[in-house]
């Protein structure tokens, strides 16, 4: 009988071997995980609009959570509680919205009239300013003549179909995130009853203490944004009615929405069109609105929001100056506008887990620096005095050779004062 063959040293394999088993799986294997991965990347990225819309349904369920919770608790339906409540939002909205369109078509068609008063005006300016001899007609004509009127026509009209879209898209979405926001907010106890029957009795506790304090963080910060917009809406309120701007309460309310709930480029947005319909009644008027809107905003930065936030939010001017930048960065306007709540539901869920000790009782934490003995401002100063008027008794020659006079002792000792404490 023939010995069997030994296997090959070191795993290569011997020629004719045979491909060893579990390579074929290990193959197929790692095909079918970058499969998976491809198809679910692909999957992520078709539905990333679904899921933002989804995160935006649910934060807007959670600042609508405690009314509909009050009505429930006294009765009524979660359904028709939560129905009541978009209700009151969407006929607030439209009837905001139906005053800020009529105020814009009027002021439009004011300023159309207006226009060539506007342009006689400005053309009798720069004629006695520049000794220029430009006429309204003249000008009129460049405009109707000019390559740049005719293109923006033809892509204004080639664009109709874009904004149409748009327009279609913009309302499709509405309708998904208002009927999410229902669901959550009308079925939140079968929600959350669903997610703590898969977890053990620990997490459960923890996932509804997460659940609560995102309700009072999300709650919290609208009140708070509530509470800004109504200041800033009177206080601009008073300020346009006192220039005589028409529609001062429209525009006050447009001003107090648009600066606090759009965030990072809101307040501008908000002074723009106070400025615009003001400068059609008088250009220095525009001005003064455009002064006001700057110190107001700085009041509401430095005074303002510290103390409603930290007593609603509980949360730092610059963490949230921070989450909202970091929001912009990863989600656009949805991350700006929803950042400040989520930072604040983490904050506070993962503040129960950080353990905290006593503070010293150090100046240095409350600012103050710590000096070593002898290196003051005053020692310093009286030890060079001291040595200043030894030098001066030492140049007058003051008292005998061998005993020195009075002055001469006490700058001595001075100096000798200060350079020991110099010295300690």
């Amino acid at each position: 009988m023939t010995p069997p063959a030994r296997p090959p040293v070191g795993g290569a394999v011997a020629p004719g071997g045979r491909m060893p088993r579990w390579l074929p799986r290990a193959m197929v294997l790692a095909l079918a995980l970058v499969a998976v991965f491809q198809l679910g990347s692909w999957a992520f990225h078709q539905l990333t609009g679904l899921l933002i819309n989804i995160l935006i349904a649910f934060f807007l369920a959670l600042a609508i959570e405690p009314a509909v919770s009050w009505m429930a608790s006294r009765g009524m339906r979660r359904g028709l509680g939560t129905g009541l409540v978009f209700l009151t939002v969407m006929i607030a909205s439209a009837g905001f919205v139906t005053l800020l369109g009529s105020m814009l078509a009027g002021q439009i068609i004011t300023m159309v009239e207006g226009f060539p008063d506007y342009l006689d005006s400005v053309i009798n300016w720069i004629n006695a300013h520049f000794n220029t001899e430009l006429r309204r007609v003249d000008v009129q004509e460049g405009l109707l003549r000019s390559d740049w009127l005719r293109n923006y026509v033809q892509n204004s009209a080639t664009g109709v179909l874009d904004v149409s879209a748009q327009v279609l898209g913009g309302l499709f979405q509405l309708l998904t995130i208002t009927l999410f926001a229902f669901y959550f907010a009308a079925d939140g106890p079968r929600l959350r009853r669903a997610l703590c029957s898969v977890l053990p009795p620990a997490r459960q506790a923890e996932v509804l203490r997460a659940w609560e304090i995102a309700v009072n963080k999300t709650g919290g910060y609208l009140y708070s944004r509530g509470l800004m917009a109504l200041v800033s809406g009177v206080a601009h309120y008073i300020l346009l009615e006192f220039l005589g701007v028409p529609y001062a309460p429209v525009l006050a309310v447009w001003v107090g929405l648009v600066s606090q709930f759009i965030p990072t480029i809101g307040t501008y947005l908000a002074g723009a069109l106070p400025m615009l319909i003001a400068f059609t009644v008088d250009p220095w008027y525009a001005l003064w609105v455009l002064i006001f809107v700057v110190i107001y905003q700085q009041f509401e930065n430095y005074v303002l929001q510290p103390k409603l936030t930290a007593k609603t939010v509980d949360i730092h001017p610059a963490v949230a100056f921070g989450s909202v930048i970091a929001g912009t960065a990863l989600l656009g306007a949805v991350g700006a506008l929803i950042a400040i709540p989520a930072v604040a539901t983490l904050q506070a869920f993962l503040g129960a887990y950080v353990k905290r000790y006593d503070v010293t009782d150090d100046p240095r934490v409350h600012g103050h620096r710590r000096r070593a003995p002898g290196t003051g401002l005053v020692t310093r100063a009286r030890g060079v005095w001291g040595r200043l008027r030894t030098a001066e008794s030492g140049a007058s020659g003051g008292g005998s050779v061998g005993q020195p006079g009075e002055a001469e002792r006490d700058s001595a000792g001075e100096s000798g004062q200060g350079l020991a404490e110099e010295r300690s």
